[in-house]
């Protein structure tokens, strides 16, 4: 190389590295702030998601009971929510969501804990502020789904 060039090189080199670090900085933060836009808009609060399990769980428990004729045992101890899809759906003319994942649960009195999926629907209200659990109940007309819908406790309730 010529003289003149390599020291012209040399004092580009440290620009060069700056420019490369800067760059890879505004990339960095470019994809945190994407995948933080990703990640759960929409999503219900994790208390939405336990109080939804376990009323779902409730609910099995006590239709199972009422066909034994048997006590239901209490309502279950839900906890360790891990969403792994969502997906929004129209649920009987309002905003719904539809949310599949794992969670650990226990039944009253039960010192055992299971890890199990779920596969659960809930419907937004109207202005937003609350949830209702959705279960898919068929169709009077063979073409469009009917729900089942039950109130959750809002914010500050008692589940």
């Amino acid at each position: 190389m010529l003289p003149g060039l390599t020291a012209q090189a040399d004092r580009l080199a440290p620009l060069s590295r700056l420019l490369t670090w800067a760059l890879a900085l505004l990339l960095s933060a470019v994809l945190v702030l994407g995948l933080g836009g990703c990640g759960g808009s929409g999503q219900p609060p994790q208390k939405v998601l336990l109080s939804a399990l376990a009323l779902q769980i409730d609910l099995t428990q006590r239709s199972i009971a009422d066909a034994l004729t048997l006590d239901a045992s209490g309502p279950p101890q839900v906890s360790r929510v891990r969403v792994e899809s969502q997906e929004s759906l129209p649920i009987g003319g309002g905003k719904g969501i539809h949310l599949t994942g794992r969670f650990d649960w226990r039944l009253a009195g039960d010192p055992i804990r299971v890890d199990s999926a779920f596969d659960l629907y809930l419907q937004r209200g109207e202005r937003g502020q609350s949830w209702r659990l959705a279960r898919p109940s068929g169709s009077e007309d063979g073409t469009t789904q009917d729900w089942l819908t039950y109130p959750l406790p809002l914010k500050g309730e008692q589940t």
